[in-house]
């Protein structure tokens, strides 16, 4: 099977547009926006690159920045032009990380990669696609990739929830018995590493790393007493998920990591 048709398969049956809504979801959402606006200027141009349904594209369009989004599954660029109000300054085309002939060179301030490293197994594929996104990213520019992390995932949905068998990851060799470091086929849909993976796979780019952040955190793992959570404790756990999402002690319990680095 091409290795595409499970992703295809996948988000034209999953819902997609829901999965950043909930409370304990947002989390993951508030935090790369709040690093998203760090850097934004009036004027920026802006790129997104597996674009999934528009959360990002649309929330950023809405704000008045010009947005361009790619995204291979026809299922979410039909909810993503669903969503897009008349006049908003935004468009999507059906496109692949790999290959982005079609957009020029230094053409965007910041770039946002937030999901198609979540499905690229070989490290050629991983780079090809951060290769094409700094190319068309201009000097100086901004770019944002998102990344499954192995042990937050491990510990949320399989010692606590189960809904991962770790003993048959193991036995399968989807994870090494000792170190518990996961290996991914595009059977499996997702690309679980660790910080040590990523700093491998940009060690070849020249490139500055501004921002590793643990961007959900613990929020995943403990979803149900964060979505009990009122409006002000809420908010106060959001003040302590900001304040410690990039201590390199906490880096790895977390279950989606962003890498900001400029160009």
């Amino acid at each position: 099977m091409n290795p595409d048709s499970y992703l295809i398969h996948h988000y034209s049956h999953y819902d997609e547009d829901q999965r950043l809504a909930s409370r304990h979801g947002s989390v993951e959402f508030l935090t790369t926006m709040r690093y998203i606006e760090k850097y934004l200027k009036p004027g920026d141009r802006i790129l997104e690159i597996g674009a999934g349904t528009g959360r990002y594209s649309h929330a950023l369009a809405r704000r008045g920045y010009e947005v361009q989004a790619v995204e291979l599954v026809e299922h979410n660029i039909d909810i993503f032009r669903k969503h897009t109000l008349p006049g908003e300054p935004v468009t999507v085309t059906q496109g692949n990380a790999l290959d982005l002939s079609d957009f020029p060179d230094d053409a965007y301030d910041i770039t946002l990669l937030l999901g198609p490293l979540y499905h690229l197994y070989e490290p050629a594929h991983k780079r090809q696609a951060i290769r094409e996104a700094i190319r068309v990213t201009r000097p100086g520019g901004i770019l944002f990739a998102a990344y499954v992390i192995s042990d937050g995932c491990l510990l949320d949905e399989g010692f606590h929830r189960g809904n991962i068998d770790v003993a048959e990851y193991v036995k399968t060799g989807l994870l090494d018995g000792r170190t518990f470091a996961a290996s991914s086929q595009p059977k499996d849909l997702f690309e679980l590493v660790r910080k040590e993976d990523i700093d491998q796979l940009m060690d070849v780019f020249p490139v500055t790393r501004l921002h590793y952040v643990a961007s959900d955190g613990c929020a995943l793992f403990m979803r149900e007493a964060v979505d009990r959570m009122d409006g002000e404790t809420f908010q106060l756990y959001l003040d302590y998920h900001f304040a410690t999402c990039e201590r390199p002690d906490l880096a790895g319990v977390t279950s989606h990591a962003l890498d900001i680095f400029r160009k």
